[in-house]
């Protein structure tokens, strides 16, 4: 989600410098929600949920690139090792930091002590197959998998829904699996291995150019499959997919390639499921709380796109690039100040702030540093091996 955007030229621009800001804004959001949870509960804005509002952020922006990128570069194979050599290398250096501290920030009770946890992190679909991530914040990142399954699967059909459809009709199937069941109808170990083994099948057939559009097909619709029947909260995932969606109708409006209209019409759908969900008791998806994450998402969004022409605070722009190891780094290490600091939320208010400067001030080198050692290392492979499927596809 945070590197969906990442380096991606488009045409005349090496970067889109309003999106790299808007993933600056997303990312301090949720870093902003964490940490006035656990350090600074006065500051927390409760009438919209500042980590949700950042995440939603994220998905619009995913939304409006990832079926471009598609599209642009024209084959799944090297789409695919992209989003492996973005995603993977930090992620997977995050867990084993982590794991590596469970001696002092405990492995949460949601993930399985079993073999299956490990199948669910494999391939990020942690949330909607039903398994929590070692760090809570992991769980965006399964919608995103999805997300990129579905789109892969568009791709190869030719479908590139110049109407608008795909929005409203996630929307509306949020809407009646909101109302239709309060819980997933499948459950169990067994969904994080099927998973595991129809992606590992499918996408390595996609990889060795054999069966590319069955097979693309294939792990698209099994994403959907585990979205509607298997995620924590189905209305909540396919709520998700619908605001990324509409981040692609509006990119296609704003080429003159399709209404806006439907954007409207899923927004409407999304902001008001809460009301009539069997599922929805927790605090930040009652109704006003919702609407108001929900419509605050959509006018930064909209704001972004507004002023994309102007010059674009060089701050926000290097946030932005580093956006992805924000979003994964922070939450270590605030578990682990908050391990050594003790319980803030009733210490003096010069000690909240002190501790809240502490964690940005470390936080800021440690994300640059894990973007530079990490991330980009894997990036830059990743592009060598797309190259070189290139060139032996000439």
């Amino acid at each position: 989600m945070f590197a969906a955007a990442s380096h991606i030229a488009l045409k005349g621009t090496a970067r889109l410098g309003w999106l790299d800001a808007l993933r600056g804004i997303g990312a301090l959001a949720v870093v902003g929600e964490h940490l006035t949870t656990w350090a600074m509960p006065w500051l927390r804005p409760t009438a919209v949920n500042l980590g949700v509002y950042g995440v939603l952020v994220f998905f619009l922006v995913s939304g409006y690139i990832i079926p471009h990128s598609l599209e642009r570069h024209g084959d799944v194979r090297t789409f695919w090792i992209g989003r492996a050599f973005r995603l993977y290398p930090l992620y997977l250096a995050v867990i084993g930091v982590t794991l590596a501290l469970s001696p002092w920030i405990a492995v949460r009770d949601e993930v399985p002590r079993d073999g299956s946890a490990v199948a669910a992190h494999a391939t990020m679909l942690l949330d909607v197959v039903g398994v929590g991530g070692v760090l809570n914040t992991m769980w965006t990142l399964s919608y995103e998998m999805v997300f990129y399954l579905l789109a892969a699967a568009l791709f190869v059909l030719g479908v590139r829904d110049g109407r608008g459809v795909l929005p409203v009709l996630f929307a509306g199937v949020a809407a009646v699996t909101g109302a239709a069941w309060a819980a997933a109808p499948l459950s169990g170990a067994w969904l994080s291995w099927a998973s595991l083994g129809v992606l590992a099948a499918g996408l390595g057939c996609v990889l060795a150019a054999r069966a590319v559009r069955a097979a693309s097909v294939t792990v698209g619709v099994v994403a959907l499959g585990l979205l509607l029947l298997s995620s924590r909260v189905p209305w909540f995932g396919a709520a998700i997919v619908a605001v990324m969606f509409a981040g692609t109708a509006i990119r296609r409006w704003e080429r003159g390639q399709g209404p806006l209209w439907p954007v409207v019409v899923a927004a409407v759908l999304v902001a008001a499921t809460p009301a009539w969900a069997l599922s929805a008791g927790w605090w930040w998806v009652r109704p006003p709380v919702w609407i108001a994450t929900v419509v605050l998402a959509g006018v930064t969004f909209a704001a972004g796109m507004a002023l994309r022409s102007r010059r674009v605070p060089a701050a926000l722009t290097r946030l932005g690039v580093i956006s992805y190891s924000l979003y994964l780094v922070h939450l270590p290490l605030l578990l682990v100040l908050m391990e050594l600091v003790g319980e803030m939320r009733w210490a003096p208010t010069a000690a909240q702030v002190g501790v809240g400067v502490l964690v940005i001030a470390l936080l800021l080198p440690l994300a640059w540093l894990s973007h530079r050692f990490v991330e980009l290392p894997g990036q830059r492979l990743g592009r060598r091996l797309a190259a070189r499927i290139g060139h032996g596809q000439g």
